[in-house]
């Protein structure tokens, strides 16, 4: 068994160690004895997205995002295609951003891909903080960092959790990221997926049973991710 991880413009979209999360997918893999490919895409490279299980779109500056978006644009339809077909997405902050139909800043609206029915507009002052969610779509709390100026709003949509400690997505609904199909949107940078193995394996069963029709992953002893996680949870939520 094979997975393809395509890593979208790793050279401006990888705020706060973004990329470790790629590192943590493949090694997850690896120690299942699941074979992972790794594809890094520039501005000019063409992406065929028929070969790829899960796609990394990571957080880049407001200038970074202007730079990356006019080539979003030019495979929205394909990158749609993929979404709808149940491929597998992490995009974090800025990419998340870039999900919806807009980010609107002081100096305009930012077009985004429209793959997701939200959108986003910035807003004063930073949002900075630790995060620690829960969702009934994951076992354990999930933990991380967010700094945004941005608010986004989902509408009706599925959040990736319910807010205990932090911001989240706007600072106001108790929302954050959202979850559609199999995309996940958050703005938890850190990377997440070491913080939350349980994620991880989230994304990599979606990406299993979309390819092969199972789910199934070896069980990994995560006893220190997960008291690492637990430790942040009882930090910042104050319950054990």
């Amino acid at each position: 068994m094979k997975l393809t991880i395509g890593h979208l413009y790793p050279d401006l979209l990888n705020l706060y160690g973004d990329r470790g999360n790629i590192q943590c997918m493949k090694k997850r893999c690896e120690w299942r004895g699941i074979d992972v490919e790794i594809r890094e895409y520039q501005l000019t490279d063409p992406i065929d997205f028929s070969g790829l299980d899960i796609v990394l779109l990571g957080g880049g500056s407001d200038r970074e995002q202007q730079i990356v978006c006019t080539t979003l644009q030019n495979i929205r339809d394909d990158m749609k295609a993929y979404v709808e077909d149940g491929g597998s997405v992490i995009a974090v902050c800025g990419g998340y951003q870039l999900l919806g139909h807009y980010y609107e800043t002081g100096e305009g609206k930012m077009k985004g891909l429209s793959l997701v029915d939200l959108y986003t507009k910035q807003g004063s002052p930073r949002l900075i903080s630790n995060v620690v969610l829960k969702s009934e779509d994951f076992p354990y709390e999930i933990t991380g960092f967010e700094n945004h100026g941005g608010r986004t709003w989902i509408g009706e949509n599925r959040p990736f959790g319910r807010v205990v400690f932090g911001y989240g997505n706007n600072g106001e609904d108790k929302m954050e990221g959202i979850l559609y199909k199999n995309v996940v949107g958050t703005y938890l940078h850190g990377p997440l997926l070491p913080k939350n193995p349980h994620v991880c394996d989230y994304l990599l069963r979606n990406a299993m049973n979309r390819k092969y029709g199972r789910t199934d992953l070896a069980p990994l002893d995560d006893s220190q991710e997960m008291e690492a996680n637990q430790y942040i949870k009882n930090r910042f939520s104050g319950s054990k």
